[in-house]
């Protein structure tokens, strides 16, 4: 999908107290840039920050770090939080194929929604859930590997959980049709919103392993 330039948006974002600007700089020290000791949770790949920002209201005492690589999107999410009073959210631009060089062990957990499945087998290593991922993430949680993810693609959550098995994962909650289960604290993405309202069945599963 081709998104639509937005004039202003790398001014936008780069005027935002919300945004760390140097991330590999902060390496080790995201703790300290939230001024507590509570856990951390990264979304790869924002899309306009509903789910985050909702989710940063809902728990006071959870830090969240989301990170979104285009400027159009993420300043959608800038203009929400902004309109916030978030001290427990804070928004990186970047590739998610160098997280590894921004933390080090200090993430508790990762929350995957609605990624781009790439369909193409060629471009398997390109999904967030390929082995390759799964390693980088490796290098950044602080104990135990949590993963949360939520996608309407049957073809990336099938791909997923074999590579999920593959690494080690085990599954602590699936479903294969969440809005037809019990959601009482589910908090819907824009993407979900768009095809659960049209029918579609939409996937969850949460994983965790030790390391």
């Amino acid at each position: 999908m081709r998104l639509k330039h937005v004039k202003g948006a790398h001014e936008r974002i780069e005027a935002s107290s919300y945004i760390i600007h140097n991330p590999e700089i902060e390496k080790g020290n995201y703790q300290n840039l939230f001024a507590n000791s509570n856990p951390i949770y990264v979304e790869i790949g924002t899309g306009k920050g509903t789910f985050i920002i909702e989710n940063a209201k809902r728990n006071p005492n959870i830090n969240f770090i989301g990170i979104e690589k285009f400027d159009s999107v993420m300043v959608k999410v800038v203009e929400k939080a902004e309109a916030e009073n978030l001290p427990n959210l804070l928004l990186i631009r970047m590739d998610a194929t160098e997280i590894e060089k921004i933390f080090d062990h200090e993430i508790d957990l990762i929350y995957l929604n609605f990624s781009d499945p790439w369909p193409k087998k060629r471009h398997a290593h390109r999904r967030l859930t390929s082995p390759i991922f799964l390693k980088r993430y490796q290098m950044i949680f602080k104990k135990n590997m949590n993963i949360e993810m939520k996608t309407d693609n049957r073809h990336l959550f099938e791909y997923s959980i074999m590579s999920f098995n593959e690494f080690g994962f085990k599954i602590d909650d699936i479903s294969l049709n969440l809005h037809e289960d019990d959601i009482e604290n589910n908090i819907e993405t824009e993407y979900e919103h768009k095809f659960s309202s049209k029918g579609f069945p939409i996937y969850k599963i949460r994983v965790t392993k030790e390391i």
